[in-house]
């Protein structure tokens, strides 16, 4: 089976060598200095204390020719229709996009053609530390990798993703509905990674108790608010955001943010793509405006 890997950041970087762990075809698609990089030195990423080299083609361009059986565009929110642009005349049949947006799939499929997007979402974190990845998968009782169809169907194709990362011993989860299932992500990450940019010492912020209760009080008003616009929150943990005392909620705040856990999977990601995360704080704060008649 023929994967690419559209996107040689963190997280497309760790599931290739994953997949190639797994003894899958894998092609990294690169620009800029990530392709100098692998080029050069190949896909090199930590495994315990050793470092390995994964068994990946690395590439500059795609051919429109060049059939995958799934192409994973692990990009950020503000290239996702570049990609897709660039990936319209590819006679691939699936594109995983791994993206974090509230972006209704439909304008997706008018770029790239319609029955070509498969939703998902990563359930991994980490950075690149002298060209080397140092990354790992998010705990499964956290957040495994999410996926869906666009309606919900159980399809050949979501089977045939869901034995990939089985193979590849990638947590996973298929759920109803994707984008309800994004909506109630960002109702969590949202203000997560705006205690960071709210904090004095953003890698020290679970130091900061008012930072911590206002992160607590803004998830738990999301949560309820999405409930208000009629969607049931996925998965069914997120009730617990609902009900859970705020000083209990700020406890737990706490010692996640200092936690090493805290700054694999969250200070990171959000100390590096700010703008990212505040185009998504804008994005999920307007819909929620918008639904409630705000």
């Amino acid at each position: 089976m023929k994967l690419l890997i559209y996107g040689a950041g963190v997280i497309g970087c760790f599931y290739g060598s994953l997949f190639s762990e797994a003894g899958y075809d894998v092609s990294v698609y690169a620009r800029g200095k990530r392709l100098e990089s692998l080029k050069s030195t190949g896909l090199q990423y930590k495994n315990g204390n050793t470092v390995k080299k994964a068994k990946v083609k690395i590439v500059s361009h795609i051919e429109a020719d060049e059939c995958y059986d799934f192409i994973f565009l692990t990009v950020r929110e503000d290239q996702l229709r570049t990609a897709l642009q660039e990936l319209q005349d590819n006679i691939s049949p699936t594109i995983v996009t791994m993206v974090n947006s509230l972006e209704t799939y439909d304008k997706w499929e008018g770029i790239c053609g319609k029955g070509k997007i498969l939703p998902a979402f990563p359930g991994a974190g980490g950075s690149f530390k002298n060209d080397i990845l140092d990354a790992a998968l998010t705990p499964q009782i956290v957040q495994p990798t999410t996926f869906a169809e666009i309606g919900g169907e159980r399809s050949e194709r979501l089977l045939s993703l869901a034995k990939i990362f089985k193979s590849s011993h990638i947590p996973y989860q298929i759920v109803a509905d994707m984008h309800t299932w994004q909506l109630c992500h960002l109702a969590m990450v949202v203000p997560l990674a705006d205690a960071y940019y709210d904090a004095v010492n953003p890698r020290k912020v679970g130091y900061e108790w008012k930072v911590m209760e206002k992160t607590a009080r803004r998830m738990k008003r999301n949560c309820k608010a999405l409930r208000r616009t009629g969607h049931v929150l996925s998965p069914k943990k997120m009730y617990l955001f609902c009900c859970m005392p705020v000083l209990f909620l700020t406890v737990v705040l706490k010692i996640t943010f200092l936690s090493s856990f805290g700054d694999k999977f969250m200070y990171q990601h959000a100390m590096k793509a700010p703008d990212e995360m505040r185009e998504l704080h804008r994005q999920f704060y307007g819909y929620i405006k918008r639904r409630l008649g705000l």
